[in-house]
C-alpha cells in the first residue's frame, strides 16, 4: 500500500513522525497504539491526501483561495468571522468525493468489526498537519465531534472537520503563526468513543511555573470537552513525578457534566448535589494516570499535554490524546524557573480592596478599564489594552484575548481554552472566579478600574500601581538579600505572628524559623464570613474545610519546610454573632472576654460539630495537601480535664499527637501556669499570650482607658508566672514560647525572656530582624557573662 496515496491509515499503521499524513493528534494517537503500552482507543484517520483530494475534486481549493483576498485585516473580527464564515459554508454545501466517502464507510465498519460491534459510538477528532509541533499550540482551533453512530455521521463530521479548518480562531493563528492557509491539511481521526464518567486533562509540567519536577491533572464528571473549554472549574490535582505522591489536591463544585446520549450526540446534565463536590477520580487513580504521563513524557522526550477518559462501564482509563506541550517547551531549560512556593509577591498589601479571586492560569500583573462581554457577537466592541471579563473563552474569542492587557473568568481550570492560550500568548490571566469567590462577570462592572495580580489570583479595585510597575520587584530582591546578609543565628528560635494567608509568600522570606501563631479568625472574617453552624444547617460545611484549608495551605507552602502552629478558632460570642447566621447560635454575654470562647467551645454539645469542621481542614492540609509542617495550638483553656477532651476529640477525629504533629495550649489563663504539670500530660508545648495572662493576672483590663496604664507584662507578677512556667514545662520536656506584643515593643522584656530559657519567641514580621538581632546580642552577652563572671547581676527575685 502506498501510504502517501491512502485516504485511510489505522492508528497501528501510523508514528508521530507522520505529521505530513495525517496531522499532530493522529500521528500521536498512531505513536500511542503502536509503540507504547499506554490505553488507547483504537481507530483511524482521515489523512492529509484524502483533504486534499477532497478541495480538489470539489474546487473547493481555487473558491477558497478567492475568498481569502477578502481578509486583509485578521485583528478586524468583523472581517474575519464574515470570511471565515463564508468559506466553511462553501465546505459544508460541497459533495464530498464517493471515492474518499467510500474508504471512510468501509474502515467504519471494519472497526466495528475489530470490536464487535455493529455501528460502534465514535468520536471524531481534527487532526491539523501544523498542529501538536512543539512551537505552534493549535490546541482547540478545529473542531471535534463526540459519540458519532453510523457511517453517514462519520462522513458527515469529517466533512465538518475540514470545514473547522478556517473557524475564526484557526484561521487567526494561522495568520499569526506565519503559516500558509492553503498548505495545512487536515486529518480527522475516528476512534472508538470513551464512556466516559469522568475525563480531564493533564500536564507533565507545571503550567504556570514550568515546574517539571510535577505532574498537573485535572478533571471532572462526564466527558472532557467541559474541562477543555473552561465550561466547569475541574478537580486539580499535583503529582511529584519522581514517586507518583499526590502533593496537592483542590476539588472544586462542579455543578454540570456533558454526557452521551443513547441515541448519539450529546447533552448537559446537571450533576446531583452529593457529587457536585465529590472528586471526580480515586487517588489510585490520580496516580495511574501520573504514570501514564510520565511514560508517555520518557517516550517523547518533551513535555507533554494530554486528555483522557474512565469509561463508566469498565472503569478503565484511557488515553484520548496526547501532544508536545507549547510553552515551555519553547523557554529555555537551562533556566530553572521560579518556584510558586518561593519568592516576595509585590502585590499583597493590607489597603487593597479584593473584587474576586480565582485560579493564577498565566502570571502577570495589569491595570485597566475592565470590558465584561457575555455575547461573542460583542467581541468587535473590545479594545485595545482594556481588560477581558468573561464567563469563559470561547472559539471566537482569540482576537479579543490577543489585544486584552489581561483576561479574568468566570469558569475553567488551569488548563482550559482561557488558560492556555493566556500563557501563549503572555497575558496575565485568571479563571475559575466562580468556585474561588465569586462570578467576576457579575462582581466587576463594565468600565471599572481593576488591577489584576495574576500571579496570585486576585483582582483588586482601582489602579494599584505599585503591583503593574515594573520595578517593584526589585525592591524585594534587595530587601531579601539584606535580609541574609545581616540576619544572625540564634538559639533561640525566632517564630513570626501570621493572620492574613495572602501575606505570607511576601514575608516568607524574612529569616524565621517559623509561625509561632497563625490566627485563624483572619479566614473567618476575610473568606469564610459565615457561621459555621449556620453552613452546616444550610448543607455547606464544605465551604468551612475548603476556605480554611485553603488559608492554611498558603501560608504552610510559603514557609515550608519550618513549622507552621495554627490557633485554632477564638471568636468571642460577640464576634461570631457578626457572622451571617450567627444570632441564632451566639448567646448574649455581659463579658464575652471571660465567656464562651476557645476550648470551652470545642467539646460543648451546642458548638462541637463545627470544631470538627477545623479539624478536617487541618487533616485536609496534612493528608491531601502534604503539609505535615502544620500544627496546632488551643486557646483559652481554663481546666486540665478540658485539654484532654480535646486532645482526645482530636484522635476521634483522626489527628492524633506525634512526633510530626504537635499539639500546643496557649498559656493566658493563671491556671495554665499554676497546674502546668498537669497539662503536661496533654501538651507538646505552651505559647504564652502574654496580653490575656497580664489582664488575668493583674485584674486588668487593657482596653480600659481608666485602667490601662495599670496594664504592663513586665510587671513582676507576670514575670513570676513565665519563669515558672518554662521551669515546670522544660522538667517535662516541653518547649516555651511565647506570641504576645510584649517582644516586639519592649527589648528588656526580650532579654528576661532569653535569660529565663524561653526556646522561642514569636513576633509581628516588621519586628522579626530587629527581634532577632536583639536576642543575637543578648545570647551573646550571656555568654560572656559566663565567660568572665563579670556580668551584670539581675536584681529581680523571680523566685514563685
Amino acid at each position: 500500500m502506498d501510504r502517501d496515496k491512502a485516504f485511510v491509515l489505522w492508528f497501528d499503521e501510523l508514528r508521530r513522525a507522520d505529521v505530513a499524513l495525517v496531522g499532530g493528534k493522529s500521528s500521536s494517537l498512531g505513536e500511542l497504539t503502536s509503540q507504547t503500552k499506554v490505553p488507547v482507543p483504537y481507530g483511524f484517520a482521515t489523512t492529509a491526501e484524502g483533504y486534499r483530494h477532497f478541495m480538489h475534486a470539489t474546487g473547493l481549493d481555487v473558491t477558497i483561495k478567492e475568498l481569502l483576498k477578502g481578509l486583509t485585516d485578521v485583528e478586524d473580527p468583523v472581517q474575519l468571522r464574515d470570511v471565515t464564515a463564508s468559506i466553511r459554508k462553501a465546505i459544508c454545501d460541497a459533495d464530498m468525493p464517493q471515492d474518499l466517502a467510500d474508504s471512510i464507510r468501509s474502515s467504519y465498519e471494519e472497526l466495528g468489526r475489530k470490536m464487535g460491534e455493529t455501528d460502534p459510538f465514535v468520536a471524531v477528532r481534527s487532526s491539523a498537519t501544523a498542529e501538536d509541533l512543539p512551537d505552534a499550540s493549535f490546541a482547540g482551533q478545529q473542531d471535534t465531534y463526540l459519540n458519532v453512530k453510523g457511517a453517514d455521521m462519520v462522513i458527515q463530521k469529517v466533512k465538518e472537520c475540514y470545514a473547522s479548518t478556517f473557524t475564526d480562531r484557526a484561521t487567526y493563528y494561522r495568520t499569526k503563526q506565519g503559516f500558509d492557509h492553503l498548505s495545512v491539511a487536515l486529518s480527522a481521526a475516528v476512534q472508538m468513543m470513551v464512556f466516559s464518567k469522568a475525563a480531564g486533562v493533564m500536564f507533565t509540567v507545571d503550567l504556570v511555573t514550568g515546574d517539571d519536577s510535577t505532574i498537573t491533572i485535572e478533571g471532572a464528571w462526564g466527558l472532557g470537552e467541559y474541562v477543555v473549554q473552561g465550561t466547569v472549574t475541574p478537580d486539580n490535582f499535583r503529582v511529584r513525578k519522581d514517586d507518583l505522591a499526590i502533593i496537592s489536591k483542590m476539588i472544586n463544585t462542579k455543578p454540570i457534566k456533558l454526557v452521551r446520549k443513547d441515541t448519539g450526540d450529546v447533552e448537559e446534565q446537571a450533576v446531583p448535589e452529593d457529587q457536585q463536590k465529590q472528586p471526580a477520580i480515586t487517588d489510585d487513580q490520580v496516580k495511574e494516570l501520573a504514570g501514564y504521563a510520565k511514560a508517555i513524557e520518557k517516550h517523547y522526550g518533551c513535555y507533554m499535554d494530554m486528555e483522557w477518559g474512565v469509561d463508566e462501564r469498565s472503569n478503565k482509563i484511557w488515553l484520548l490524546q496526547a501532544r508536545p506541550e507549547t510553552v515551555w517547551s519553547k523557554k529555555n531549560k537551562e533556566k530553572k524557573p521560579a518556584s510558586a512556593e518561593s519568592g516576595v509577591s509585590a502585590a499583597m498589601t493590607k489597603d487593597r480592596v479584593t473584587i474576586v479571586k480565582g485560579l493564577p492560569a498565566s502570571p502577570g500583573h495589569a491595570a485597566g478599564k475592565a470590558h465584561v462581554i457575555l455575547d461573542p457577537s460583542k467581541i468587535e466592541e473590545f479594545k485595545d489594552g482594556e481588560i477581558l471579563v468573561t464567563t469563559m473563552t470561547a472559539p471566537d474569542w482569540v482576537p479579543a484575548m490577543k489585544k486584552a492587557k489581561a483576561i479574568v473568568t468566570d469558569a475553567g481550570g488551569m488548563t482550559c481554552h482561557a488558560s492556555i492560550v493566556s500563557r501563549e500568548l503572555g497575558i496575565p490571566c485568571i479563571v475559575g472566579t466562580k468556585s474561588r469567590s465569586q462570578e467576576a462577570t457579575t462582581t466587576i462592572q463594565d468600565g471599572q478600574d481593576i488591577t489584576v495580580d495574576a500571579t496570585n489570583g486576585i483582582v483588586y479595585e482601582g489602579i494599584v500601581e505599585d503591583i503593574v510597575k515594573p520595578a517593584a520587584a526589585a525592591p524585594a530582591a534587595t530587601a531579601a538579600t539584606v535580609v541574609a546578609e545581616t540576619a544572625p543565628i540564634t538559639g533561640t528560635k525566632i517564630y513570626m505572628n501570621l493572620g492574613n494567608p495572602d501575606l505570607a509568600e511576601k514575608y516568607g522570606v524574612l529569616p524565621c524559623d517559623g509561625i509561632g501563631l497563625m490566627r485563624e479568625e483572619f479566614i473567618w472574617t476575610t473568606f469564610i464570613h459565615e457561621h459555621p453552624l449556620y453552613l452546616i444547617e444550610i448543607g455547606h460545611p464544605e465551604r468551612v474545610v475548603d476556605q480554611l484549608a485553603d488559608g492554611m495551605r498558603k501560608v504552610c507552602q510559603a514557609l515550608a519546610p519550618r513549622p507552621v502552629t495554627l490557633r485554632f478558632s477564638d471568636f468571642k460570642s460577640s464576634e461570631y454573632r457578626n457572622l451571617k447566621g450567627g444570632d441564632k447560635y451566639e448567646p448574649q454575654e455581659s463579658s464575652a472576654l471571660l465567656g464562651w470562647r476557645g476550648a470551652s467551645r470545642y467539646y460543648d454539645p451546642k458548638y462541637i460539630e463545627a470544631f470538627k469542621l477545623e479539624i478536617k481542614a487541618v487533616r485536609k492540609v496534612r493528608e491531601e495537601f502534604g503539609f505535615k509542617n502544620l500544627n496546632v495550638m488551643i486557646p483559652f483553656c481554663r481546666r486540665v480535664d478540658e485539654m484532654e477532651k480535646i486532645v482526645n476529640l482530636m484522635a476521634q477525629e483522626g489527628l492524633h499527637r506525634g512526633p510530626d504533629f504537635k499539639v500546643w495550649l496557649m498559656a493566658e489563663i493563671p491556671s495554665n501556669i499554676i497546674l502546668a504539670d498537669q497539662f503536661n500530660k496533654f501538651v507538646d508545648g505552651y505559647s504564652i499570650g502574654s496580653n490575656d495572662l497580664t489582664m488575668l493576672i493583674m485584674g486588668c483590663d487593657r482596653d480600659n482607658d481608666t485602667v490601662a496604664p495599670l496594664f504592663d507584662e513586665r510587671n513582676l507578677a507576670v514575670k513570676r508566672a513565665i519563669r515558672h512556667l518554662i521551669s515546670v514545662a522544660h522538667k517535662d520536656g516541653k518547649t516555651v514560647s511565647i506570641c504576645g506584643q510584649a517582644p516586639s515593643v519592649y527589648p528588656d522584656f526580650t532579654e528576661f525572656l532569653v535569660k529565663s530559657g524561653i526556646d522561642s519567641v514569636s513576633v509581628n514580621p516588621d519586628a522579626v530582624i530587629a527581634t532577632k538581632k536583639n536576642v543575637a546580642q543578648i545570647e551573646q552577652r550571656i555568654l560572656m557573662d559566663s565567660l568572665t563572671g563579670k556580668g551584670r547581676a539581675d536584681t529581680e527575685d523571680y523566685t514563685w
